[in-house]
C-alpha cells in the first residue's frame, strides 16, 4: 500500500518503512523554531531541567518578530531572553531587529527549509513550509523545549485529505482567494489533526508566495500541516535560497510526492474557474462570502502584511493597485513588508513610494497588528479588513472590534474605496 507525502517524511525520520494515521512515533527532526512569545518558555523548561547544551547549535533557530521592535518593557524582557541564549548557545540562526523578519517569511527566504525537512516550531502557522514539500508543524513550548535537548520530538501521524483544485481563476485570484473558499467550505475543524495537501492543475500553476498563503493557512481549518509535492516550481525557488543543497539534493527532491495508490481520509475536488476573490468575516475564518456579497462594510483601518500575505508578490499587487491613487480620507492603511529583504526589494522597485504618496503607513518586518501585538490595535466600534490569517474576537485589539480577512488585492482596493470592494472596481 503506497503513502502520503507527509506519511513518507515522518517514516523516514522515525527509522521506519512506513507509518500509518494513528500511530504514535518519536522522530528525528531537522530544524526546531522559537519566537519571542513562545521560546522564553522552552528556555526556562531546558535550564529549569539542567541542560546546558542545545542539541546543535545549527537546527535551533530563534526569531523575535511578535513584540518586535519591543513596544514595552516586557517585550524587550521576551527579547532579551532569545539574544541571550542564542548567544550562549552560539546559535547559527538568530535573527536581531535589523536583520530579521516574520519568522515564516524569513525562513524559506534564508533557506533554512526545504524540501523533505521535518521541521517543528512553537507557533502555529509553523505549517507555512509545507509549500516547499517538507512535513512542518506546530507545537508547545516544552515540546519545543524537549527538542533543544535531544533534536527528538513525539508525534501522532496525523490522516490526510487531498485538495484538487481544477480551472482556470480569474487574475485577481491568489492562493488567500483559494485557502479562504476552502475554509469555507469545510470549516475551521474540517482538516482537524490531519494534513492538507493541496493538488490539481490551479495549484500545479501557483507561484511559490500562494503556495506559501495555502499551506500557512491549513491550521485555520484545524489541520496539523498543509504540504504541497515538489515539482519545478519548488525547485526553481530552492535553487535561489539555497543552491548548495539544491544541488546535493534535487533529484531526490523530485520524488517528494504521493504514492497513486496513497490512501486519503477525503478528497475534495473544485472547479475554481467562476470563483471570485472571498473574504472572511468575523468572527472566523470560516465566514467566509464572495467579495460581491457583502454589501458596503466600511473600513477604519486595512493591514497588508504578516506571514500569510507580507511578501514581495503581495507587496507589488497592492503597489500596482494603489500607483496614483489615495487612500480613502480618515482610513489608516498600514503595510508591512515581511523581511528586511523585502523591504529593501520594495524600497529598489519604488513601492515603499507609491504607499507612502497614497497615505499609507509602512512599518518594519513585525507580526504587530496580526496578533493584537503593536502597530494598529483596534479600539471598540472599528472594523480592520488584513490580509492576515485570522479574525477572532479581540484578534486585533477590542473583542467589540471587528476583522475581516481577504488577500493584498481586496485590502488596497478597499482602502482607496473605504470599503470592500473587488479590485475589479477599481482597475476596469
Amino acid at each position: 500500500m503506497g503513502q502520503t507525502l507527509s506519511e513518507k517524511i515522518l517514516a523516514r525520520h522515525c527509522g521506519k518503512k512506513q507509518v500509518r494515521p494513528g500511530e504514535f512515533i518519536e522522530a528525528k527532526i531537522d530544524l526546531c523554531l522559537g519566537n519571542d512569545i513562545t521560546a522564553p518558555l522552552a528556555i526556562e523548561e531546558f535550564k529549569k531541567a539542567g541542560f546546558k547544551r542545545v542539541f546543535d547549535r545549527k537546527k535551533v533557530v530563534l526569531v523575535p518578530d511578535h513584540f518586535t521592535p519591543a513596544k514595552d518593557r516586557k517585550s524587550a524582557n521576551q527579547a532579551k531572553i532569545l539574544a541571550d541564549f542564542a548567544k550562549e548557545q552560539k546559535l547559527v540562526h538568530y535573527f536581531e531587529v535589523g536583520c530579521m523578519g516574520i519568522e515564516h517569511a524569513l525562513l524559506p527566504e534564508q533557506g533554512i527549509v526545504y524540501p523533505g525537512l521535518l521541521v517543528i516550531g512553537a507557533d502555529s502557522h509553523t505549517c507555512t513550509y509545507g509549500a516547499l514539500g517538507c512535513y512542518s508543524t506546530g507545537v508547545g513550548s516544552t515540546d519545543l523545549a524537549r527538542s533543544f535537548v535531544d533534536g527528538m520530538c513525539w508525534f501522532k501521524v496525523p490522516s490526510t485529505i487531498r485538495f484538487v483544485y481544477k480551472g482556470r481563476p480569474n487574475k485577481w485570484i491568489s492562493g488567500k482567494d483559494i485557502i479562504l473558499f476552502t475554509i469555507g467550505q469545510i470549516g475551521v475543524d474540517g482538516a482537524l489533526y490531519s494534513v492538507m495537501e493541496f493538488s490539481g492543475s490551479v495549484v500545479d500553476n501557483l507561484d511559490m508566495d500562494s503556495r506559501f498563503t495555502m499551506a500557512n493557512m491549513a491550521i485555520e481549518a484545524g489541520a496539523r500541516a498543509g504540504i504541497i509535492a515538489v515539482d519545478q516550481i519548488t525547485l526553481d525557488y530552492v535553487k535561489t535560497t539555497n543552491k548548495s543543497m539544491w544541488s546535493k539534493y534535487k533529484e531526490e527532491w523530485k520524488k517528494l510526492r504521493s504514492d497513486s495508490d496513497a490512501q486519503f481520509a477525503k478528497v475534495y475536488e473544485w472547479d475554481i474557474s467562476d470563483l471570485e476573490p472571498q473574504v472572511a468575516c468575523p468572527h472566523l475564518p470560516s465566514n467566509v462570502k464572495p467579495v460581491s456579497e457583502l454589501g458596503s462594510v466600511k473600513l477604519d483601518q486595512v493591514v497588508i502584511g504578516s506571514c500569510t500575505n507580507g511578501r514581495i508578490s503581495d507587496l507589488r499587487i497592492a503597489a500596482k493597485i494603489l500607483k496614483g491613487k489615495k487612500v480613502k480620507s480618515k482610513l489608516r492603511l498600514i503595510i508591512i513588508p515581511a523581511t528586511q529583504q523585502i523591504y529593501r526589494q520594495a524600497i529598489k522597485e519604488k513601492l515603499i513610494e507609491i504607499f507612502v504618496k497614497a497615505g499609507a503607513v509602512v512599518s518594519t518586518p513585525t507580526c504587530g497588528p496580526c496578533l493584537g501585538g503593536h502597530i494598529g490595535i483596534l479600539t471598540e466600534g472599528e472594523t480592520a479588513l488584513a490580509t492576515t490569517n485570522r479574525n477572532f474576537i479581540g484578534r486585533m485589539g477590542s473583542p467589540k472590534s471587528f476583522v475581516y480577512l481577504a488577500s493584498p488585492a481586496v485590502a488596497a482596493a478597499s482602502a482607496v474605496a473605504g470599503v470592500i470592494i473587488s479590485p475589479e472596481v477599481l482597475t476596469k
